[in-house]
Order: C-alpha cells, then sequence, then structure tokens
C-alpha cells in the first residue's frame, strides 16, 4: 500500500525529504548530492524570500514505511496573478521505479492545483527562473551540475504514461577550451569597444562586484522576459542570492561590460564545477566538505556558464565579443579545459547564436512536462 504523506517544515521532517535521493542515488557516479542544510534552509519560509510569493507543500511517499518518493508542490503567485498564468508547479521529484508510486504523488499536485483553480501543472521545476529545471531524458552517463536535477531514465516514462506531454525542451553542451580561437573576438572586441564607447570590468574581489548585482538582475530581466520559462525576480530574492552565491564564486569569472556613463550593457558570469567536491563533501560541509569545494573554487578545469545577459539594445552588435575575450583569459590563466553550458531553451535561438562558433557538443537533454486540469 503506497501512503502519501504531507510533511511539516521542522528541520526533522525536510530532512526526510532532503536525504531521500541519498538513499536512491546511492553508489550512482553521475548524481551530485546538495548541501543538506542548505537545501534544507532554501526550503524555510523564514530564511527563503521566495516564500513572500509563492506557497509549497512538500510530500513524501511511503510503501510498506519506507520512504519511496517525494515531490514539492508550488504556486508562484508572481506568475499565477500578475502575469496571469494559471499554473501549478512541481520540483523535487524522485521516486523509485513504480508507476503507483509516481501516479500518488502527482495526483497530490494535480488535487492541489485542481482546489487553486489553476489550468495546468508543469515540471519539474522550481520556484522561480533562478531555479533547477526539467526531467533529464539524455546524458545520464554525464556527472551532474549543482544548479541542475539528475534522474534515472525511467522518470520519462513514468510521466508519459501518467499523461503528461513535454512542455519546454533544453540542451545542455560542452564546449573545448583549446578549440577556442580568441584572436579573433580579442579584434572584434577592441573595435566594439572603440565603436560604442564601452569598457569591461574585471575583479579580484568579491565585494566590489556587489554595488553591480542589483543592476545585473535588471537587465537580467530585460534580456530574457521574452522567454516563455521567465518569472520576474524580486528585489528581496536578488538580496538573497547575492548573499548565498556571489561571494562562493571566484570574482575572476564574473565580468560586467559598462557605456561611458557606467551604465551596465552586459554581464557573464561562469563558476567552477562543484560537482566532483559535492560528491566528496556527501552532503555535508564539515569537516571536510568544505576543504573539497573551496579547492574546486581555486583551480579547475571545468567551468559552468551561468547567467550572461546583454541590453536588448546592445544585441547583435558584438558586445559578446567583450566578455568571450575576458572570460576566455581568466579560465586559461586558471587552467580552465571544458566549458558546459547550463540547461538553455531549445527554441532560443538568440543565446544557441551566442554559442555556436565555439562548436559547443549536445551532451544532454532534459524536458519539463505539461497535464492540463480539468
Amino acid at each position: 500500500m503506497i501512503e502519501i504523506k504531507e510533511i511539516s517544515r521542522v528541520k526533522k521532517e525536510m530532512k526526510k525529504f532532503v536525504t531521500f535521493p541519498f538513499h536512491l542515488y546511492k553508489n550512482n557516479k553521475y548524481w551530485v548530492p546538495p548541501i543538506i542544510n542548505d537545501e534544507i534552509a532554501s526550503f524555510d519560509e523564514t530564511k527563503n524570500p521566495v516564500f513572500k510569493n509563492a506557497r509549497a507543500h512538500f510530500f513524501l511517499a511511503y510503501k510498506n514505511t519506507k520512504i519511496v518518493g517525494r515531490v514539492a508542490v508550488i504556486i508562484n503567485y508572481t506568475e499565477v496573478e500578475d502575469q496571469n498564468i494559471k499554473k501549478i508547479r512541481f520540483g523535487w521529484f524522485d521516486v523509485i521505479d513504480d508507476l503507483e508510486v509516481t501516479k500518488a504523488l502527482l495526483n497530490k499536485v494535480y488535487e492541489i492545483g485542481k482546489k487553486n483553480n489553476l489550468e495546468y501543472i508543469e515540471g519539474p521545476i522550481g520556484f522561480s527562473s533562478m531555479d533547477k529545471v526539467g526531467v533529464l531524458t539524455k546524458g545520464f552517463n554525464q556527472i551532474g551540475r549543482m544548479i541542475t536535477w539528475y534522474n534515472y531514465p525511467y522518470y520519462e516514462n513514468h510521466l508519459k504514461k501518467n499523461g503528461f506531454i513535454v512542455e519546454k525542451e533544453y540542451i545542455e553542451s560542452k564546449i573545448l577550451i583549446k578549440n577556442i580561437d580568441i584572436t579573433k573576438y580579442a579584434r572584434y572586441a577592441k573595435l566594439i569597444k572603440q565603436r560604442y564607447n564601452l569598457r569591461e570590468l574585471n575583479f579580484i574581489n568579491s565585494k566590489k562586484i556587489m554595488p553591480y548585482v542589483d543592476e545585473m538582475f535588471v537587465l537580467f530581466e530585460k534580456a530574457y522576459a521574452k522567454l516563455a520559462s521567465f518569472v520576474p525576480i524580486s528585489n528581496e530574492q536578488i538580496a538573497f542570492f547575492k548573499k548565498k552565491y556571489i561571494s562562493f564564486i571566484n570574482p575572476e569569472y564574473i565580468k560586467f561590460v559598462v557605456d561611458k556613463n557606467n551604465n551596465l550593457v552586459a554581464f557573464a558570469i561562469i563558476m567552477p564545477s562543484f560537482a566532483k567536491a559535492l560528491q566528496k563533501a556527501n552532503g555535508k560541509l564539515f569537516p571536510f566538505g568544505i576543504y573539497h569545494l573551496l579547492k574546486a573554487k581555486k583551480k579547475n578545469d571545468t567551468v559552468i556558464s551561468y547567467l550572461i545577459g546583454v541590453d536588448p539594445k546592445y544585441q547583435n552588435k558584438g558586445v559578446i565579443s567583450i566578455l568571450f575575450e575576458e572570460l576566455y583569459q581568466s579560465v586559461v590563466k586558471n587552467g580552465g579545459k571544458n566549458l558546459i553550458l547550463t540547461p538553455q531553451l531549445k527554441d532560443n535561438k538568440e543565446v544557441h547564436k551566442i554559442w555556436k562558433n565555439f562548436k559547443p557538443e549536445i551532451i544532454k537533454e532534459r524536458s519539463t512536462f505539461r497535464l492540463n486540469i480539468k
């Protein structure tokens, strides 16, 4: 018999929710665990400002008293009320290979969606545009990433057999740094800076980045607002992001381009891959997890493209070449050999244009799935 229980937000209960994948993916060399206490804190309404505009329910599935699945059911009110997108989200979805368990968990998503007069379900997705997205459908033999979900191949089949259809498709790609001919980008960057009176900003100290972060997110919204997956980010969420992530990214991997009035016109953030370090940490910062993470931050042969954006007024004018030149120099200096492009919508032609000359190899595909609520 399958029993679905909604759990409370007390730490003991949330720890069961967060640690279920540690059992499900035990000995799987591709799964990357989160830091347990960090994940629990992200679900705490008193600590994560996303809950000012969202509500979540957390469910565990039990079979013969053993936890066999989990799901978070999310309503983002900015999306539902301000954007008039009548969608209920589900994320942090993990399950054993048992269709009945999946059905029981997804029924809870459906019930809450119907109760709140919403029109359809989409998932797996997180709370906002800054969260993880999608079920992995190809690339199961590739290591996961800190900012993506990993799952077994049967997840896609479970969702389809429960009536879900593909809603959005994403690709993840790999670029070999040695294949990049930076000389032509360096020449082009020089011309673009002269033509538009632009200059790059480089950093060696995270504190000097902070004054620009709010402006960066304004630009981020301008650049991505037209995408179907985009949901605006509150000022509180931006402050949370700054506190949680900026100080942990190597400042050399954050690049800005400004105009003659010091207004931000483009930005790029890449970060070292913490995947192997997180596997060694196995969910705990102490006593040794923090050592592995700090080591990965300083020296790493793999970097991840996290965020990139160009003011619409400067798109298709070559400004991206300035960012490429600066990033290339920093990556090579720090021993980088591989650049991983995190999930990009398949139909986002503008972002694919940015990278096409670097011959990206698609290594993973993932999708969100949809079910209409009748």
